[in-house]
């Protein structure tokens, strides 16, 4: 599993998947940016913008389903996806990637090592799925706290949260990673009018074709929140601050 997961780690980050070989899974989703790219919508390939948010990578493995309308059950499948968008990383095929990918000597006995029938989208993605599983943020001081580490957290902190509760934040953002179980209407408080409606605006409804999911999105994890602003759709929060 070691292999798989080392595999994986070199797979996320090579741009060798895209058709220019300049984008990597990590040109949008940087490890060290909180798994995001602090971006409005992101850029492909080319300089395409993208329709929507990137979201973060960490802690994805506990979400419902992947991507904002959850066109994707699982994270294999979810890591397809980006390749061989047009937007995104542009490839035309999987035969063009591993056409790439089998020059580099290196990289190419490191795959066999974990998938000796050799290279194939089916086992590209499923390293890089294992890889995206080892992305989790546990131990968090608020984690500590309910625990029953009353020092985790300070009496601001534990304020922020009686008012998390108190204003049913948590209805939605609950759960391990606080959020990521559901899909839930934009403005649910009130009328909800942010201009002209694009097609990502129309959310789940992209996938299941119901009514009822139209304008809805995934609702968002809130673990490392603080580090993946831009923040709501569209994006009209830019700083954790709210300003």
């Amino acid at each position: 599993m070691r292999k798989k997961v080392a595999l994986g780690f070199a797979l996320y980050h090579d741009p060798r998947l895209s058709a220019d070989s300049t984008i990597s899974c990590a040109h949008c989703h940087a490890l060290n940016a909180g798994g995001v790219d602090g971006r409005k919508t992101s850029i492909g390939v080319g300089g395409a913008v993208g329709p929507i948010n990137a979201p973060t990578v960490f802690n994805s493995v506990f979400n419902v389903e992947q991507f904002w309308d959850g066109r994707a059950a699982t994270l294999q499948d979810q890591a397809g996806g980006p390749p061989l968008n047009p937007i995104e990383m542009a490839s035309k095929s999987w035969d063009e990637i591993i056409a790439k990918l089998e020059k580099d000597p290196q990289l190419k006995t490191q795959f066999l090592e974990v998938y000796p029938q050799g290279f194939s989208g089916e086992n590209i993605t499923d390293a890089i799925a294992e890889f995206e599983k080892t992305l989790i943020t546990p131990d968090s001081p608020f984690d500590k706290w309910l625990r029953g580490d009353e020092n985790a957290l300070t009496a601001q902190q534990k304020k922020g949260y009686q008012l998390f509760k108190d204003n049913k934040c948590a209805t939605c953002h609950g759960g391990i990673i606080l959020g990521g179980r559901s899909f839930e209407p934009l403005g649910l408080k009130k009328d909800f009018n942010f201009g002209e409606i694009t097609a990502a605006d129309i959310g789940r409804m992209n996938v299941t074709k119901e009514e009822r999911d139209k304008l809805r999105q995934k609702v968002p994890g809130l673990r490392n929140v603080a580090l993946t602003a831009p923040y709501f759709h569209p994006v009209t929060c830019r700083r954790w601050t709210g300003r």
